[in-house]
């Protein structure tokens, strides 16, 4: 069943997609999701709300969702299994298709120990591929997962996530694998700094056939800062970043560090475009979001194609 989604749009007619994201903010002031929202709608045609990324509490992902739809933008709706059971998420996903939520991206999520409540009771009654195929039978089948028919069946463009980085490595496309058979249409990927290593895994994508199955949007994150890239190559798991690239962030003048992090975005971008395999690109912009455009436009992906 074809979704209203842009995004799906897009990328069903071969166009090179760009997506973005929004972190929500720490309290209940719908104008931090309006402005950030304004600043890139132009440039992107769809824009994730992460659902409280690292398991740090912030406005809902649902409710971001809202309000980027009130504006005009294509939301993608980030929704984690670690808070929520199966009734929840069933409930949640009924609700955002009301709505006119065209696009979901099923995650695990962080585990409670790294955000600001540690002591939180997870539930993790499902995993990130369950949720998928929950997702999926809603929608295909028109059946809840404990199998009552569903009055009014919701419309989803289903994405996942996969980190071409984390070891074992050769698990990496096998769980990719998973996710397509259990419904992902659509992946975003971790942060892509070691392309080489990610040229290896599109090899194994294409390998076995899943490039021609699932759209594929490879992740980049402009580096802010020298401190910024040490903390990604160090204290974030799965994260994969070359001391070439740390090396060369160090040897421009500090106050070029930011410049030098575009550029590099940039390059990477066209990099990624050049791929077998690569569908799109989703720019992670971490409370830079203003310069999503410039780095989309550097990249010669402006003007986005229109949907009608």
């Amino acid at each position: 069943m074809t979704s209203d989604s842009r995004l799906e749009k897009i990328l069903e007619r071969g166009e090179f997609a760009v997506t973005s994201e929004c972190g929500p903010p720490r309290g209940a002031d719908p104008e931090v999701i309006r402005k950030k929202g304004e600043l890139i709608k132009a440039a992107v045609d769809a824009i994730n709300i992460t659902d409280n990324q690292t398991s740090v509490v912030r406005m809902s992902s649902f409710s971001s969702c809202v309000i980027l739809k009130q504006l005009g933008i294509d939301p993608v709706l980030q929704m984690v299994t670690r808070d929520r059971n199966r009734i929840a998420l069933q409930s949640d996903l009924l609700g955002a298709s009301a709505l006119g939520i065209n696009n979901v991206l099923c995650l695990t999520g962080d585990h409670q120990k790294f955000g600001d409540h540690p002591t939180a009771k997870n539930v993790y009654d499902l995993d990130s591929i369950q949720l998928i195929q929950t997702v999926k039978r809603m929608r295909d089948e028109g059946k809840f997962l404990g199998g009552d028919e569903l009055k009014g069946v919701p419309r989803f463009f289903i994405g996942a996530s996969a980190n071409p980085f984390a070891d074992p490595f050769e698990f990496r496309v096998v769980r990719l694998a998973k996710k397509v058979a259990a419904g992902a249409q659509f992946i975003q990927t971790q942060c892509i700094f070691n392309l080489d290593r990610f040229r290896r895994w599109m090899e194994q994508v294409r390998d076995r056939g899943l490039h021609e199955k699932v759209h594929i949007l490879g992740g980049v994150t402009p580096m802010k800062s020298l401190g910024m890239a040490n903390y990604m190559k160090k204290e974030v798991p799965g994260m994969d970043v070359p001391d070439e690239l740390i090396a060369r962030i160090k040897g421009v003048d500090k106050e070029k560090r930011a410049e030098e992090g575009i550029k590099i975005c940039v390059e990477t971008i066209k990099q990624l475009r050049e791929i077998e395999g690569v569908h799109g690109v989703h720019i992670m912009a971490i409370e830079w979001e203003e310069m999503v455009p410039r780095i989309v436009e550097e990249t010669g992906l402006l003007p986005r194609p229109q949907t009608g």
